[in-house]
């Protein structure tokens, strides 16, 4: 990058780079987050199910449209961090590969939801939504791709439901073996001291971890990254389309969802104390869910610099579905949200989700 006493840097480039800095710092108006044309074909309770636009060009590709996607967000994102902004959106690449694309999108959560659990999600929200849209594709069988923990209630929702017209699910930084990440370990030596009633009883007060925790909470995992932003957004000035992309992720974590009190719960002490997902069997508050029930091709992409979901967390689903015909086990550039929607997602993630899902027809 050009130092700011670089005399080869022309008029209009110096022009060029204070407009990008005023617009990023001021305006806030580089990014285009408009979102993906959709409909609601459904509507619950923290259930909302949107089915997008056909594209008006399919771009050409390597594949057939195929069977339809339904994105599944984790709790306390936003669902548009599958729609991150134009040009860089996992849906905006579904749809216009011309394959038919759903979302299930929670909405905002509160302190009335504070007794909702995970198995809400997975048996009220997630199972229907896939029932739905194999009904809106003429009885279909259905692709899931889930980030984080919606990776988890898909690939439960698949278990736990075995009339469920699921075809292959597709995870992205998904957490199974909580043990293998050093960051976590000073929360489970706490749990394990106080039985998990401190920072238990705290959620339970709280009725759930607020939004304005989340937001905060989820930057401390990149403190350098923040550290340095003022240097970052100097360096890459001239470059419009990296100032956007800041703008759109900042756009996202500045507006974190809440977590449900139960679900929070649940997630702290039987996923990360009793570390339960690395076994395969989650108990739930009616049903014993057995992962290795799963008899559908299972994916799970790890990022290369994901400190809250490293490699080996995510890659420990690879040794409890012993009855899946296909378990892929992937690596791509980026940190957690990164691998989702980074710069390099289209060319990595994204083709690999692709690769998977069109090596598995009906």
């Amino acid at each position: 990058m050009s130092s700011i006493f670089d005399p080869r840097r022309t008029l209009e480039q110096r022009r060029q780079a204070v407009a990008n800095l005023y617009d990023f710092l001021v305006k806030g108006g580089i990014a285009d987050t408009t979102r993906m044309p959709s409909d609601v074909i459904d509507d619950g309770h923290k259930a909302t199910l949107h089915r997008y636009h056909p594209a008006d060009v399919v771009r050409p590709s390597d594949f057939t449209p195929g069977l339809p996607v339904l994105m599944v967000p984790p709790l306390g994102s936003q669902a548009t961090c599958f729609d991150l902004r134009r040009g860089c959106s996992m849906t905006e690449h579904f749809v216009e590969a011309g394959r038919p694309t759903y979302l299930v999108d929670y909405g905002a959560m509160s302190y009335d939801d504070k007794d909702l659990g995970l198995e809400f999600f997975i048996n009220d929200v997630v199972a229907p939504a896939v029932r739905k849209v194999s009904e809106d594709n003429d009885g279909s069988p259905v692709n899931l791709v889930g980030w984080c923990m919606g990776g988890l209630i898909a690939l439960m929702a698949t278990a736990a439901h075995e009339d469920l017209p699921v075809n292959a699910v597709a995870m992205v930084a998904s957490p199974f073996d909580l043990s293998k990440n050093p960051m976590l370990a000073p929360v489970r030596m706490l749990g394990k001291v106080t039985g998990g009633n401190l920072l238990g009883g705290v959620v339970q007060a709280m009725g759930g971890v607020p939004a304005r925790i989340v937001g905060p909470a989820f930057k401390l995992t990149s403190v350098a990254t923040y550290v340095k932003k003022p240097l970052t957004l100097f360096k890459y000035r001239d470059d419009r389309e990296f100032l956007g992309h800041i703008e759109a992720v900042d756009g996202l974590m500045n507006n974190m969802l809440a977590y449900p009190g139960r679900a929070t719960l649940q997630a702290y002490q039987r996923l990360a104390l009793k570390n339960e997902l690395a076994t395969g069997i989650i108990h739930g508050p009616n049903k014993v869910v057995h992962l290795a029930d799963i008899t559908v091709p299972v994916m799970n992409i790890a990022g290369t610099s994901d400190v809250l979901v490293p490699v080996a967390v995510a890659h420990q689903v690879g040794e409890i579905l012993p009855n899946s015909p296909d378990v892929r086990l992937e690596t791509a550039p980026g940190g957690h949200l990164g691998v989702l929607a980074g710069g390099s997602a289209r060319a990595t993630t994204w083709a690999l989700i692709d690769d998977f899902l069109d090596a598995h027809p009906a």
